[in-house]
């Protein structure tokens, strides 16, 4: 039925509004419509009292739809929605019209141009709220179960305050090592601790939670459903390694095994074979062997019981609620050539120069057989870099630095440190390792972006040269025994989760959240958390507290067995439709599939899926899909009343 008591509201908003459109005009042309009951302004409509007010009128007067002519419907529908269900109305029964944007802010050069299309929009919007109809939200029932794609500290750590908060988790990581990036690492900034000390104690949790099940060497690699009820098949790559090796057999077969490779997590500094035991700060303790690499020869079997060549892969299929990915980063690999990485010996990246001093408790640093005093410290190596590389700051990159540069000279004797930058950024409590550094006799020496550190080999000797920004542009020129690049964060090469799950990218290649203040841990695939460095560069203590968010949210929406959801949806008229499919190609969510209705194939919307984008309905040449609260009929009446003089 069409509405006949239409409640208007037109507001000033304080003068943003009101000083450039005349708003008692706005109200008696308001008046004149087909419908409408009231028509007032009010000075701030989303003021307490304002509300108050409006939600009176609803229930005094029996309104049976109402608009409300303000700013942008970005920030107040789900005020006034509120209003109208306080008041016992419809929430879908209101519509928002943004006469600021549009109308006063747009137009604050013509008072009287602004007034006319605040009228006309107006006008639109009464015609358009005749035709809306009473809708109610969707409810639909959700497992409370969670998949945590990644398991390095990130990862461990939403799967365990899910476990604390009675979720049920799957912890599914591609290696067969849990602990991720922090597991190369030795003494952590910010805290006293190791990488291996924080992730024991993570894995020592998840471990000990009888409602986390763990799966290594685990992909997945197909997905189906929505939120409140994902499908997912996972395929388990078998270790091929059973039971307790024997330590003497395992290196046996370690030793007989004819392959060798770069060992990754040593980031290639050393080789390791095909069948490699996992460090000290990896876990499980069970080694594993290398699928792409192992060639099955069969020398291991010959000396370790414990090995099993003729496992084969599992693929499970799990139901879950909702994904949190919490994939990591990868550090930046500089090219052949840049600051002449892999071409002069040493030099080479921080990732690389950590993993050298951890394993190294000698009083003098040495590196290739020659002693190192003086080490360059080169910033900004796969950041900040222009027009075709990455644009970004990878912000935890100078607290790094300067935090090894400290170790460094605390580990070792005589050691001077040169860092060539493009001005610091140890923001918060990190800048004490900068203040700490400077104390220590560490030298900084600034460039602009445009004149860059050069790095060149002189008879046998290496040098870093620039024009320092700090000494009005003077050359600067330094000898030293050590080049350290330091490499900024990048998206995980291998990253086919996000594809598989259509999780959107900015423009940095990370994942994209809805809303980095509001909604930072969402994606606009419902029931899809990102966490951690695989949204943005950060340090470990962003990644745990971004990790801690996607947990508590994944926890509000699956807690209550039920999920309500947006009743906007796509609805298809099955007798007009001719299925040409292409809607399914429009569609950017996965919500429309093919069905056979009475032997007739046709297109079916999946609600859990749909978000009423409203792009499948264009591109329907037989127009058989509608739009709950853009329907046509609201849209053709709003068209012809903003034509209509």
């Amino acid at each position: 039925m069409k509405k006949e008591k239409i409640g208007v509201y037109i507001c000033h908003c304080g003068g943003n509004i009101s000083d450039y459109v005349d708003v008692k005009k706005v109200v008696e042309a308001a008046k004149l419509e087909n419908g409408v009951f009231i028509s007032k302004n009010t000075l701030f409509a989303c003021s307490d009292s304002a509300q108050k007010e409006i939600a009176d009128d609803i229930t005094s007067n029996n309104l049976d739809s109402i608009i409300i002519a303000s700013c942008s419907p970005k920030l107040h529908v789900p005020t006034f929605r509120g209003v109208a269900e306080r008041a016992g109305l419809n929430p879908y029964n209101y519509v928002q019209v943004n006469i600021r944007e549009q109308g006063s802010w747009a137009h604050s050069d013509d008072k009287e141009g602004a007034t006319a299309k605040a009228i006309q929009l107006v006008k639109g919007s009464i015609a358009r709220v005749r035709e809306s109809k009473a809708l109610e939200p969707i409810v639909i029932p959700a497992k409370n179960v969670v998949a945590v794609i990644g398991a390095g500290v990130g990862g461990m750590r939403s799967a365990i305050e899910l476990a604390n908060m009675g979720t049920d988790v799957y912890l599914i990581e591609r290696e067969f090592f849990v602990g991720g990036r922090a597991s190369q690492w030795g003494m952590l900034c910010g805290c006293e601790a190791t990488g291996k000390e924080i992730v024991t104690k993570l894995y020592n949790e998840v471990i000990s939670k009888k409602n986390i099940t763990l799966f290594t060497g685990a992909e997945i690699i197909e997905h189906k459903g929505s939120i409140g009820n994902f499908e997912l098949k996972v395929r388990i790559k078998p270790r091929r390694v059973t039971g307790n090796c024997n330590p003497e057999q395992l290196e046996k077969a370690i030793k007989v095994c004819p392959i060798e490779v770069e060992d990754e997590f040593e980031f290639g500094l050393k080789k390791r074979k095909a069948i490699y035991k996992n460090y000290d700060s990896e876990y499980p303790h069970t080694p594993a062997i290398d699928y792409e690499n192992c060639t099955l020869c069969g020398d291991c079997v010959k000396v370790c019981d414990n090995i099993d060549l003729e496992q084969k892969e599992e693929v499970l299929n799990i139901a879950v609620g909702t994904v949190i990915a919490n994939t990591g980063f990868d550090p930046y690999e500089p090219p052949k050539g840049e600051y002449a990485y892999n071409e002069i010996s040493n030099v080479v990246t921080l990732q690389q120069f950590k993993r050298i001093i951890d394993e190294d408790n000698n009083k003098v640093l040495k590196f290739n057989g020659k002693t190192i005093h003086n080490i360059a410290y080169i910033y900004c190596v796969g950041s900040r870099q222009g027009e075709g590389g990455n644009q970004y700051c990878s912000r935890y990159c100078c607290t790094s630095a300067i935090h090894t540069s400290i170790r460094v000279k605390k580990k070792y004797d005589n050691i001077n440190n040169f860092h060539f930058n493009r001005g610091i950024r140890t923001y918060g409590k990190q800048e004490i390792y900068y203040e700490e550094s400077s104390k220590m006799g560490d030298i900084y020496i600034q460039s602009y972006e445009e004149g860059l550190p050069e790095v060149e080999e002189r008879k046998g000797k290496t040098y870093v040269k620039v024009h320092d920004f700090l000494t009005f542009n003077k050359e600067v020129e330094a000898q030293v025994d050590l080049v350290v690049l330091i490499t900024g964060m990048v998206p995980r090469k291998d990253n086919a989760i996000g594809d598989l799950l259509k999780i959107p990218k900015g423009r940095d290649g990370f994942f994209n959240e809805i809303h980095m203040k509001l909604r930072p841990v969402e994606t606009v695939i419902d029931g899809v958390m990102i966490a951690g460095a695989s949204q943005a560069p950060k340090n470990i203590l962003e990644t745990l507290n971004s990790s801690l968010a996607a947990a508590s949210k994944a926890n509000s929406i699956l807690s209550k067995g039920k999920i309500s959801l947006e009743p906007i949806l796509a609805s298809v008229d099955t007798n007009a439709c001719e299925w040409c499919d292409k809607c399914t190609d429009a569609c950017p969510f996965g919500a429309i599939t093919q069905i056979d209705v009475d032997g007739k194939k046709v297109a079916k919307i999946n609600i859990s899926s749909c978000k009423g984008c409203g792009m499948c309905l264009p591109v329907c040449p037989t127009d058989a899909i509608d739009l709950s609260n853009f329907t046509n009929a609201e849209m053709e009446s709003m068209i012809d009343a903003l034509v209509a003089k």
